[in-house]
């Protein structure tokens, strides 16, 4: 039997292990990658950092505001490894979801590479979690292993890993798989999930995005399926509102299970792609498949009828948003079947600014002061910038004709009673809920 699939029926009781409590750009367009590249100075904009941003994308977290620097927890308590707590009582205080990951077995991999990241087995008591930001437009996110072997150096997901007391630093290193998922998955569904969420216009299905903390088709799923067989058993159902996002050319794999869903239920496809140029891609994005190839993946997504669009999400100072380089970007998603098109700035949280302004640091030094000069108080650029993308983002969708994304206009409804994992919204800066939306 498979370590990570259960493969009896789904039920309404699912075991689970106990758990113990104005240009265009701002900035210069940068012509080479590398340590010795220069980018020239960045332009200085004014104005106050606040949360008054638009609204973000879906691999994006809400805005809150967060300190980049002075208010990353000094007595951060992270593991090298996962262990058994009963073998070291060190870890006995442990709670929550940082107990289960401490707990969990080591997960066999067929990958024989030095470079591999460590794979963990994960019990999970939940795999839907409650996404209760207004700021968003989902209600449910999904997100099928813990940690992205991706490694995008910019990503906002790596403090997911402080909830288990695990440094940020490792995201990409130690990639948990989340065990009989679709099980649990079918009873989240039966008993948490709301077909008559209040809307705009009337009753709607709640919304589940797939894919924001973590990228659902990340090497570690040609080896443990966790989300093909989650979508197995979205196909089961109907009436569902889904959406998924990836950088993954992998996601072809399933438009069989796809097809399925959206004869059923409401489904769309988000590809990220941030530039064009495969080596400031390797640069930024060192694991994920190259940019043509999410674009081929795009064309064979809308060939089958899949609803897909385009992310440039995160729009990077001085490195992604040089003069017509969102714009290109942009054509090219039309050429290749887009229905939509959405970007939006980078968004820095601490466990994020510690790795990614020492990159900035090494391989745009001429970027480094103004980084740190920005984000040294907030995980924002200023309101100036962050205004003038937007605006820029407005002009690109009306010029290729791109419509809005399927899920936009959504309304939350009110918000849920769940506690969060793990998490120390006093010391982090942030309400628990809104900064545990994209975490599950």
């Amino acid at each position: 039997m498979s370590p990570v699939h259960s493969f009896s029926p789904p039920s309404s009781r699912v075991r689970r292990r106990p758990v113990s409590k104005s240009a265009l750009s701002l900035f210069p367009e940068c012509p080479v990658v590398g340590p010795s590249s220069g980018c020239g100075n960045l332009a200085p904009v004014s104005g106050p950092s606040s949360a008054a941003a638009c609204l973000p994308p879906v691999d994006c977290p809400p805005p809150v505001s967060v300190l980049a620097g002075s208010q990353i927890r000094a007595n951060d308590r992270a593991r090298s490894v996962a262990v058994d707590p009963q073998q070291h009582p060190a870890h006995a205080g442990l709670v929550g979801i940082a107990r289960l990951a401490a707990s969990s077995s080591v997960a066999e991999t067929k990958r024989t590479s030095s470079e591999r990241p460590e794979y963990f087995l994960l019990p999970v008591k939940s795999i839907l979690n409650r996404c209760d930001s207004v700021r968003v437009p989902f209600d449910w996110t999904l997100n099928p292993y813990r940690g992205c072997e991706f490694a995008c150096k910019y990503c906002y997901a790596r403090y997911t890993h402080e909830y288990m007391e695990i440094d940020g630093s490792e995201f990409e290193r130690k990639i948990f798989v989340k065990k009989d998922a679709s099980a649990v998955l079918a009873w989240d569904v039966s008993h948490k999930y709301s077909f008559t969420s209040p809307g705009p216009e009337g009753p709607q299905a709640e919304h589940i995005a797939i894919g924001t903390a973590t990228d659902p088709y990340q090497p570690a799923e040609s080896e443990y399926g966790v989300t093909r067989s989650c979508l197995e058993e979205l196909a089961k159902r109907e009436g569902l509102s889904i959406s998924i996002i990836t950088k993954s050319n992998q996601v072809v794999r399933d438009i069989d299970v796809l097809k399925r869903i959206a004869e059923r239920s409401d489904l769309s496809v988000n590809i990220t792609i941030t530039t064009l140029r495969a080596r400031l891609a390797r640069l930024l994005e060192p694991r994920a498949p190259r940019p043509d190839l999410r674009l081929a993946a795009l064309k064979q997504l809308r060939e089958a009828g899949i609803s897909a669009g385009v992310s440039a999400s995160p729009l990077i100072p001085g490195i992604t948003d040089g003069e017509g380089a969102l714009e290109s970007v942009a054509a090219a998603a039309k050429e290749f079947g887009a229905q939509w098109f959405f970007s939006g700035v980078l968004f820095l949280m601490p466990a994020s600014a510690r790795q990614f302004i020492p990159f900035v640091r090494e391989k745009f030094p001429k970027l480094a002061k103004q980084y740190e000069e920005w984000y040294s108080r907030s995980g924002y650029a200023p309101e100036e910038y962050r205004k003038k993308a937007s605006e820029r983002v407005a002009r690109i969708r009306e010029k290729y004709g791109f419509g809005s994304r399927p899920w936009e206009g959504m309304r939350r409804k009110a918000a849920s009673a769940q506690m969060p994992l793990a998490w120390n919204p006093v010391v982090a800066g942030a309400p628990a809920g809104i900064r545990s939306c994209a975490a599950g």
